[in-house]
C-alpha cells in the first residue's frame, strides 16, 4: 500500500502549492514515476484528469477568496496562475456556473471541491476475475499517433484515430498479420520519454513491420489479465480504478511501469462492445527497480 502513500503525498504538495508555482514533475517526483505514469494513474483511480483536478480546486480556492476578501478579481486570478483575467472569468465559470465578478453577491450559489485523500477500498462486493501470465518479450506492429501527458486531451486524442483507422485502409492490414497472444486489436499507450509518448493500434506478431507500419517491443515481463464484458470504454476504465484501488495493495506485486495493453476482438467496425481484455505488467514488491 506504500504506493498509495507516495499519491498521497503528492497530493499534499499539489495542495500547498495551489497559490504558488506548482510543477506537475515535482509532483510526479514525490509519487516515484514519471509525469506521464502520475497523470495516469491519477486519473484513472480519480476518475478525473490532473488537470481538472487542479481546475477545481483553485477555483474553489479563488471562491472562498472572493467571498471573505476585498482583493480585486485580477489579483486573485494572478495568485491562482492565472495571468489573463479572461483565462480566469472562463476557468472560474466552468466550476462555479457563474462570473468571478458574481461571487460576490448574496446568496451566490458556489461549488466546493474537497481535496482528495486516497485510501483503500475494500468492497467485497463484485469478484475480480484475473490470470497471471509471464510472457517473452512482446513485438507489436500497427499504426500510432503521438499523445501528450495531459490524459484529459488524450481522452480526446484517442477515441478520433481509432475512428480514422478503423475506417481507413491500414486496419484491414492490420487486421491481416499472424497475431499471436494477446490475441487480437490491441490498444497500447507507449512512453518512451517526455517527448515521445505514443498510442499504438497493432497487433502482437513475428512478422516484421511491413511499409506503412510501425513496431515496437515490450520486454518480457508478468502480466496481470483481467477479462471484461461490456462497454469497452466503461469497462476499461473500470478494471484500470479497481486494479489500483483493490487488487495492487494487497497483491504482493507493484506496477511495472511498461505498456498497458487493451485487447479488444478483431472485426469490422470500430470496437464499443462485447468481450476484451486488459494486460497490466505487475513485478514483485521487493523488486527495487518496480516502483510505480
Amino acid at each position: 500500500m506504500e504506493w498509495l502513500k507516495r499519491l498521497g503525498a503528492a497530493v499534499d504538495y499539489i495542495e500547498n502549492h495551489l497559490d504558488r508555482e506548482l510543477s506537475y514533475e515535482e509532483a510526479a517526483r514525490i509519487a516515484c514515476c514519471s509525469p506521464y505514469y502520475f497523470q495516469r494513474v491519477f486519473s484513472y483511480v480519480t476518475g478525473i484528469s490532473l488537470a481538472e483536478y487542479v481546475r477545481r480546486r483553485k477555483m474553489t480556492q479563488a471562491a472562498f477568496d472572493l467571498q471573505r476578501t476585498g482583493s480585486k478579481v485580477i489579483d486573485i486570478a494572478l495568485k491562482y496562475g492565472y495571468s489573463s483575467p479572461t483565462a480566469f472569468n472562463r476557468a472560474f465559470q466552468s466550476i462555479h456556473g457563474i462570473p468571478p465578478t458574481a461571487a460576490r453577491a448574496a446568496g451566490s450559489v458556489l461549488h466546493v471541491y474537497p481535496p482528495i485523500r486516497f485510501r483503500v477500498e475494500i468492497t467485497g462486493e463484485h469478484a475480480m476475475t484475473y490470470r497471471i501470465v509471464e510472457k517473452p518479450s512482446l513485438h507489436i506492429v500497427g499504426v500510432r499517433i503521438p499523445i501528450v501527458g495531459d490524459m484529459e486531451e488524450n481522452l480526446r486524442i484517442v477515441p478520433k484515430f481509432w475512428q480514422s483507422i478503423v475506417r481507413g485502409p491500414l486496419f484491414a492490414r492490420i487486421c491481416a498479420l499472424p497475431a499471436g497472444e494477446p490475441k487480437g486489436i490491441l490498444g497500447i499507450s507507449v512512453y518512451e520519454n517526455p517527448q515521445n509518448i505514443y498510442y499504438y493500434i497493432g497487433v502482437a506478431t513475428d512478422t516484421p513491420a511491413p511499409s506503412g507500419l510501425y513496431e515496437y517491443n515490450i520486454p518480457a515481463a508478468l502480466w496481470v489479465v483481467f477479462e471484461n464484458e461490456g462497454c469497452f470504454k466503461e469497462e476499461v476504465q473500470r478494471i484500470f480504478r479497481h486494479f489500483y484501488t483493490e487488487w495492487l495493495p494487497f497483491s504482493g506485486y507493484q506496477y511495472a511501469k511498461l505498456p498497458d495493453i487493451e485487447v479488444y476482438p478483431i472485426k469490422g467496425g470500430i470496437p464499443e462492445y462485447g468481450h476484451s481484455e486488459v494486460w497490466i505488467a505487475i513485478c514483485k514488491e521487493d523488486n527495487q527497480e518496480c516502483i510505480i
